[in-house]
């Protein structure tokens, strides 16, 4: 019995001193000019850049539209990019949209190539008979060029 009652006071002193530090510790802490500042971090992500090897792509561009010096245009841009650049050509019949096409194992090159002309990445086709073109042997990438592309293409007039 007599250890039960040492038990309680003991219990007792401890809860006492309990409370009396948390109304110390609250009195402290509203006149303190120091405020807990709680910061979390987040881990960083990490961005992969892919470097295409421009130069060892052969490109293609072919005009699929009325307008003259649309695919020698684009393929001064490419060109002017890093690009292997063929001469460009006309399609064997006009399109109605741009089409970005590619050979196998080429579909990277060509995606790229397509964001970088603002060409919508459905429009990424593999290379195939159907395409609009001619003598693509060797080529790895085909822009074909449709009234979309060639309305944002200036017009070139040959000199005379």
């Amino acid at each position: 019995m007599r250890r039960l009652g040492l038990f309680a006071v003991f219990l007792v002193s401890l809860v006492a001193a309990g409370f009396a530090g948390a109304l110390f510790s609250g009195h402290l802490n509203q006149n303190s000019d120091t405020h807990t500042v709680v910061t979390t971090r987040s881990p960083s992500l990490s961005t992969t850049t892919t470097t295409l090897p421009h130069a060892s792509v052969k490109v293609l561009v072919a005009n699929g539209t009325q307008q003259n010096g649309a695919a020698a245009h684009l393929t001064q841009v490419l060109q002017a990019q890093g690009w292997s650049m063929s001469t460009p050509i006309n399609t064997t019949s006009q399109v109605s949209a741009t089409t970005v096409y590619f050979a196998p194992t080429k579909q990277p090159e060509a995606a790229f190539i397509a964001s970088e002309l603002g060409v919508s990445p459905s429009a990424v086709q593999p290379l195939t008979v159907t395409a609009p073109v001619a003598g693509v042997t060797g080529i790895d990438v085909v822009v074909v060029i449709g009234p979309d592309l060639a309305s944002r293409t200036p017009t070139v007039t040959p000199a005379t």
